[in-house]
């Protein structure tokens, strides 16, 4: 943990990137390079363009393998959190108290396609409508998710979330009461769900790193917009990674929520 070089970020707005190293589908995917760049780079370089976001943190796991990204992230001047490997819920809360966060933007770092109009569509929404969440409907692009959501709802969820898969994936106890917290949500004008451009794994890595290169590895950040243009020009992309399941790591979560049960 960083407490002891206290950060001072002031602002009310931080998005808050959970990243570890142990993932089991493509294990150290995060540090994987895309364009001599890894993964998680990308994820953290995408949101800087961002009207609203005011702070960004990564948020990873005391366990050794994490140095790496803990060393990543000082080489790159963004700020650090290290908290619980397996509790994701504990690691947000801890991390948005220490960097005083009034709104937390969540974000994965298997989303290297992140765009950050699309994030700035959700604060706007959470922020103007007076809601307590507000989260991306899957009419988009497996690979574009992002939430935003209040500080106290965070901590409610933190005090009252009891199942295994609500600590390890944040804010299911917020989706699942409904009747708690006022939710809102921002769909896309047709459904594109049936695009995956997230990374969980090795057919998921060759197409986003396909799309940057057909990008020419530029470093501007390219829109959601683009990347549709591009896989009209040339449908044969998604063919890469199709037929994978969408939030499989959520629905082994809940199988084995019942397991337990």
């Amino acid at each position: 943990m960083t407490r002891d070089l206290r950060p001072t970020i002031r602002d009310p707005i931080v998005a808050i990137i959970q990243a570890r190293m142990s993932s089991t589908r493509l294990p150290q995917k995060v540090m994987k390079e895309i364009c001599n760049k890894p993964i998680l780079w990308h994820v953290v370089h995408r949101l800087k363009p961002s009207k609203y976001i005011q702070g960004i943190v990564v948020a990873t796991t005391t366990e050794k393998e994490d140095d790496i990204i803990a060393e990543r992230c000082k080489e790159w001047g963004v700020h650090l959190y290290r908290g619980s490997l397996d509790d994701v819920l504990n690691r947000y809360y801890q991390a948005a108290k220490i960097f005083n966060a009034k709104t937390i933007v969540r974000i994965t770092a298997d989303c290297p396609l992140i765009d950050p109009e699309v994030v700035d569509l959700i604060i706007k929404k959470y922020l103007e409508e007076g809601y307590d969440h507000v989260g991306i409907e899957q009419s988009y692009p497996d690979g574009l998710d992002v939430e935003a959501f209040s500080f106290d709802a965070l901590e409610r969820a933190w005090k009252e979330a009891k199942l295994a898969s609500e600590r390890e994936h944040v804010t299911p106890y917020i989706w699942k009461n409904k009747d708690v917290f006022k939710m809102g949500v921002v769909k896309y004008k047709e459904d594109l769900s049936y695009m995956r451009w997230t990374v969980d794994d090795e057919k998921d890595f060759r197409f986003v790193k396909t799309v940057y290169e057909a990008f020419n590895c530029t470093e501007r950040v390219f829109l959601m917009n683009e990347i549709l243009d591009l896989l009209k020009k040339k449908p044969e992309i998604m063919e890469i990674n199709s037929g994978t399941i969408r939030n499989e790591g959520y629905l082994k979560s809940l199988r084995e929520d019942k397991a337990v049960r």
